[in-house]
Order: C-alpha cells, then sequence, then structure tokens
C-alpha cells in the first residue's frame, strides 16, 4: 500500500496519558482523547532508514511518556481512585426516555445486578460503578464518554497478576456488533473491537471477567466481549461442543479469563419480561432467578436453566474452553 493511500485510512492508536482506544481522522497529525483530554501526536508512515532516523531524533527531542497512570487521576471525582477489595462490576442501564427507542426496565436491571452482586457474593458497594440516568451525576449518565470512562475504571491494575473478579453488565440496546450509548444518534456507537480492546484484552494471570449483555437489537452475541469461542448446544439433553471462532488476529486475554452470558444470538432478539414482578431485561430476570434457586451450580447447569424459561436461548462465550459441567460458577 502506497503512503498516500494509507493517509487515507484512519488509524487505531492508543491514548498517551490514559490508554484509551482511539481513532485517529485520516490526515490528522494529532488526536485529543474524548476521555482524558490529552493530545497524542500521530507520526507519519515512514519505513526503513528514514524512520530509524526520525524515530531516534524524536525520542532525544521528547523522551518517553510514563504508560497510562493506574492512580486514575484521569477518572471524574465521583469514582472510587482505588476500589476496595478484589472484585469490581461495572453495570450500565440505559432507557433512552422520550425517544423511539426506549426500553422498560434497564434502571430495574441495574438495581437488581447490583443486590446480587452484593448479597450473593460479596462485592462492596463502593466496588460497584452505576451508570445510569437516576444516578444524580452527569459523569455516571450512561454516554458515550462515560461508558468508556467505566471500561476503564473497570480494568484498573488488572494486568498486576494479582487475583481479581470484575464483572460488567450491559442493559441497553445494541446494534451491528457494536453498543448503543445513550447519546448514540449524536456520538455514535461503541463497536465491539473497541470494547474488546478495553477489558478483554489487559487481562493478566489471575483475573476473571464476567459479561452479562441484555440488549435489544441484533448483536447480542458478539457485542460487549466478541470472544472467540462459542458453547453450542447439540442436544436437549445437554450435550455442549465449543466452537472456535478466533479470527487470524487474537481477541483473547493477556494470560486471564473471559467469559460472556448474553440473552440471544446475534439474528435473533429478546428483551423484556412479563414473569417477573418488576419489569426488566429477560436475561437479567432469568439469570437471577436461576441463581438463587441454585446458588452452588456451574456454567453448564446455569445455562441450562435459564435456556428452560426464555427464548431465544441465551449464549455462552469465552477466551478460553473449558468443562461448562464441572466448573462451578463463581463471580
Amino acid at each position: 500500500m502506497s503512503s498516500t493511500a494509507s493517509m487515507r485510512e484512519p488509524r487505531a492508536m492508543m491514548c498517551g496519558q490514559c490508554g484509551a482506544y482511539l481513532t485517529a481522522p485520516p490526515g490528522a497529525r494529532s488526536v485529543r482523547c474524548p476521555l482524558c483530554d490529552h493530545v497524542t501526536s500521530i507520526q507519519r508512515r515512514t519505513s526503513g532508514l528514514e524512520d530509524f532516523l526520525k524515530g531516534l531524533i524524536y525520542s532525544l527531542m521528547f523522551p518517553p511518556q510514563a504508560p497510562p497512570s493506574s492512580s486514575g487521576d484521569w477518572l471524574p471525582a465521583s469514582y472510587p481512585r482505588e476500589p476496595p477489595g478484589r472484585k469490581r462490576a461495572l453495570l450500565v442501564g440505559i432507557s433512552y426516555s422520550n425517544t423511539k427507542y426506549e426500553l422498560k426496565g434497564s434502571v430495574n436491571d441495574v438495581n437488581t445486578m447490583s443486590y446480587l452482586l452484593r448479597k450473593r457474593f460479596g462485592f462492596l458497594s463502593d466496588s460497584i460503578l452505576r451508570l445510569t440516568a437516576e444516578e444524580g451525576d452527569p459523569n455516571c449518565m450512561p454516554t458515550m464518554k462515560n461508558i468508556r470512562l467505566g471500561m476503564r475504571w473497570l480494568v484498573q491494575g488488572c494486568n498486576t497478576g494479582d487475583a481479581m473478579s470484575l464483572v460488567v453488565h450491559f442493559s441497553a440496546r445494541s446494534f451491528d456488533k457494536a453498543l448503543c450509548p445513550l447519546d448514540f444518534e449524536d456520538s455514535g456507537v461503541i463497536p465491539d473491537d473497541e470494547i474488546n480492546e478495553t477489558i478483554v484484552r489487559p487481562l493478566g494471570p489471575g483475573v476473571k471477567l464476567h459479561a452479562l449483555v441484555d440488549t435489544a437489537g441484533n448483536s447480542s452475541d458478539t457485542v460487549v466481549l466478541d470472544l472467540p469461542y462459542r458453547c453450542r448446544r447439540l442436544s436437549r439433553t445437554g450435550q455442549w461442543q465449543w466452537e472456535n471462532h478466533r479470527p487470524e488476529t487474537s481477541k483473547g486475554t493477556n494470560g486471564g479469563l473471559a467469559i460472556s452470558i448474553s440473552g440471544c444470538r446475534d439474528s435473533q432478539n429478546t428483551r423484556t419480561t412479563s414473569a417477573s414482578p418488576v419489569v426488566g431485561g429477560a436475561m437479567t430476570y432469568n439469570f437471577i432467578r436461576a441463581l438463587e434457586s441454585e446458588p452452588n451450580t456451574t456454567y453448564g447447569r446455569l445455562i441450562n436453566a435459564i435456556r428452560a424459561e426464555m427464548s431465544p436461548e441465551p449464549q455462552l462465550r469465552a477466551s478460553e474452553e473449558f468443562d461448562i459441567y464441572r466448573k462451578p460458577f463463581l463471580l
């Protein structure tokens, strides 16, 4: 590819301050991070001796920047700087009120998930970041900027090798393998590639991430984590088989484990349920109901219990294969 052609293509890069995933417009010389407001310079693509000499001069004039701060100095004051404990959760509920995309019960989903994590799995209140329109804090509105900030908050320090349990829950709309933030009509959507780069790739050894995806749209199965292995049911008796959907470029972790449970396949759609006394997403309701009926369960028994209560059936994906009937479900 010629240098002229490459200049016309957008470039993926990381913010030099907070490490956020950025996309630079074609021909841009710098890009401003929407999260921390830092401006990162973009070097022109070169090759060979020219690239070496310019790189040498640049390194002498501008010493390397420190890696993105793990102290969270770039986060809003209302976000915990150092979330206590080794458990952390990001809960996002988007209602899209007073629009044609309005969803009923998204905030209820966040409320019930927060209660489950605290009462059943020992998550501390200060370790749960809630992004809904009812939090009373503009930094906790589920906008594109705040969801990106929340994802960065979730994975702070997750590459240190310490044992950590992370949870992300989305009760929202999805479209074409992307998540729709509250302001998606103005700001756009968050693609699964970006979400994978932000909350999956950094996961180091000993770190486990669970994603519960309860979305209305046509891409619940792959949106959020975009994980390579899909657990496919072969029969009604519970036989299963892992399918490897790994692309040429790996979308796995840095040694950790990522698992997602979603409400439906890309070509299917499920959202609300009337079975619950409180309006909410069918995936969230049946997930919690299955855990309440059998607290000490495995992934296989959990998925089968959810499948028995809803159609289309839920999907299980992971960054690696495991025995779903032997591995206990733990958050």
